[in-house]
C-alpha cells in the first residue's frame, strides 16, 4: 500500500509551518511536502523531521519572486544563472533533508519569447538541474498545472508533459503527477495512470473541483487508491489539498484508506 503525506502549505495551516510537523505525526501521516523549505534552516527542518519520525518527500525548487506571481523561472531565457544558483539551493536542503524528490516549475508563458524558445530553455534547465541531481540519487519532477488555477502556465498537460520528458531525455526525470490538475485537463484517470506508468514517480490528490478533502467531489479516490495498490504503486501520495474546516476534523478518508 502508498503511504500518505501531509501537504504542510495546505493541511494544518491554523498553526505556524513549523508546528504543523507535529499535527501531521499525530494524525497518521509518515511523510510530508510542501512548496518551499527556504524561509527555514535546514538544521531546523532536519531536527523537525527527526522528532516526529517523519519522511521529506517532496519540496519545490525555488520558483522566482512569488509574491510578484511568478510560478517558475525554468522556461525564462535570460534567468539561466538564477536557475542554476536555485539548483545548488535546492540541493543543499535536499541532502539535508534526505529528500529524493525536488520539483521544478516551469514557469509561465512570457510574450517577449516564442513558445519555442521557452521550451528549449525549459528543456536545458532540467536537464541541468538533473545531472546535478544525479550524483546525489535525487529525482527532478515536472507537473502539469491546469489552467483554470494557474492561467498561463508552461506545462498544462499530461501529454505536453510525456512528450517533454522524452526531449529532456534523462532517467532521473519524472511527472509529479496531480490527479487534480489532471482531472480538470484531461480527465480519463485510470487510463491515464496506465498509460504513464513508469513516467511518474509521485502521485497528489485533492477532490474535484473545489481541492478539499478526496472523500467529497467528481473522483472516486478510494477506488484509484486500490487500482494502485493493485498495480503495485510504491511511491507517496501527496495529499495537497484545502480542508474545508479543521483538517484532523475531515480525515475520515485516510483512516478508511489505511485500514
Amino acid at each position: 500500500m502508498a503511504e500518505f503525506a501531509a501537504n504542510l502549505s495546505t493541511m494544518f495551516n491554523d498553526v505556524p509551518f513549523k508546528e504543523r510537523f507535529a499535527r501531521a505525526a499525530k494524525a497518521g501521516f509518515k511523510g510530508v511536502e510542501y512548496l518551499f523549505p527556504y524561509e527555514e534552516t535546514v538544521e531546523d527542518l532536519a531536527a523537525l523531521l527527526k522528532q516526529h519520525q517523519l519522511t521529506q518527500v517532496l519540496f519545490n525548487m525555488p520558483a522566482g519572486n512569488w509574491a510578484a506571481n511568478e510560478r517558475g523561472i525554468t522556461s525564462i531565457p535570460g534567468r539561466e544563472k538564477e536557475f542554476a544558483a536555485d539548483v545548488q539551493t535546492a540541493l543543499k536542503y535536499a541532502l539535508a533533508l534526505n529528500c529524493k524528490q525536488i520539483h521544478t516549475m516551469a514557469g509561465k508563458l512570457d510574450k517577449q519569447f516564442t513558445p519555442e524558445q521557452q521550451r528549449e530553455c525549459y528543456i536545458r534547465n532540467i536537464q541541468h538541474s538533473a545531472d546535478i541531481m544525479a550524483e546525489h540519487n535525487i529525482n527532478i519532477l515536472i507537473e502539469p498545472i491546469n489552467t483554470r488555477d494557474m492561467p498561463g502556465y508552461f506545462l498544462t498537460t499530461q501529454h505536453q508533459a510525456e512528450i517533454l520528458l522524452k526531449d529532456i531525455d534523462r532517467q532521473n526525470v519524472f511527472i509529479q503527477l496531480d490527479l487534480y490538475h489532471c482531472q480538470i485537463m484531461e480527465g480519463d484517470l485510470l487510463r491515464t495512470i496506465e498509460r504513464l506508468w513508469g513516467k511518474f514517480s509521485h502521485i497528489q490528490i485533492a477532490s474535484v473541483p473545489e481541492r478539499h478533502e478526496p472523500d467529497s467531489g467528481e473522483v472516486n479516490y478510494p477506488w484509484l487508491f486500490n487500482k494502485l495498490d493493485e498495480m503495485g504503486y510504491q511511491g507517496w501520495l501527496g495529499c495537497e489539498y484545502h480542508p474545508i474546516g479543521y483538517t484532523e476534523d475531515g480525515l475520515g478518508w485516510l483512516i478508511k484508506a489505511q485500514k
